[in-house]
């Protein structure tokens, strides 16, 4: 498995949790408030199997748009999930190439996908795609390890397995200095506003162990049977449980285009 690959992790996906709808609420009406209009056209960028476009799809207005996505394989998969909602039309395409017009959208995202992304290009690029004074999201969805006994017992497992428990990123530690760089910097966007909020969500045993197949860069890291032996002590350590409560922190960076 390569670092960035999810072919293989397409089918654990929809399992994974969803973000903090409070601060994607926030959000959207700092936007509608900025832009003065009530229907926002909006592009979920790296869209994985939609489980951030599912949180759209829930918010007080519900999200019309776009889900792009540049893995076939997670695609399809996001494509039979919302088979059946016309609100939402996926297609090919990266944060460095999204395949949309020029100034046709109000609100980009990037879920838990921005720091696979090229930051100037796919900046540029967002640039680009968004209509005067549209805005860009990025955002994390961080387990939220230090409050829970149990899940600091789990990063141990993980850590003595591969002797680390560096992230691609998972958007705990980033800074709003990082970010501010990051999405500031091109010299396109401005006014960045950081939000974050705690939230829980109820898990069976299994639902938590495809959690933990979808992951990509502790796979790599650990090699296939370094990451069996992980899957089997962390299975080990919930023994005897039927449910468990995973704590998370949704953490977002929101930037105003520049553009006139």
């Amino acid at each position: 498995m390569k670092h960035g690959d999810f072919t293989e992790l397409a089918k654990f996906y929809v399992d994974r949790p969803g973000y903090s709808e409070g601060v994607l609420n926030c959000i959207q009406a700092h936007i509608v408030l900025q832009q003065e209009k009530d229907e926002l056209v909006v592009a979920d960028v790296g869209a994985g199997t939609g489980k951030l476009t599912e949180n759209l799809m829930r918010l007080k207005k519900p999200m019309q748009g776009y889900a792009i996505e540049p893995n076939d394989a997670m695609r399809e998969e996001g494509c039979k999930i919302f088979a059946s909602v016309d609100r939402v039309k996926w297609q090919k395409g990266s944060a460095e190439e999204t395949g949309l017009e020029d100034s046709s959208v109000d609100w980009v995202l990037m879920g838990s996908s921005f720091h696979w992304a090229v930051p100037n290009v796919a900046m540029k690029e967002f640039y680009r795609i968004l209509k005067p004074g549209g805005f860009f999201t990025a955002i994390w969805n961080p387990r939220n390890i230090e409050s829970s006994e149990l899940h600091m017992d789990i990063e141990k497992i993980v850590y003595d397995e591969i002797g680390t428990t560096k992230r691609v990123s998972s958007g705990n530690k980033l800074t709003s200095e990082e970010m501010k760089e990051k999405l500031e910097g091109s010299g396109w966007f401005k006014d960045m506003l950081f939000i974050e909020a705690f939230h829980e969500e109820r898990m069976t045993v299994e639902r938590y162990m495809n959690v933990w197949k979808s992951v990509n860069d502790i796979q790599v890291q650990a090699g296939d049977e370094g990451f069996q032996r992980i899957l089997h002590n962390i299975q080990e350590r919930l023994t005897g449980m039927n449910e468990i409560i995973v704590p998370y922190r949704s953490r977002a960076w929101t930037v105003r285009s520049k553009k006139k």
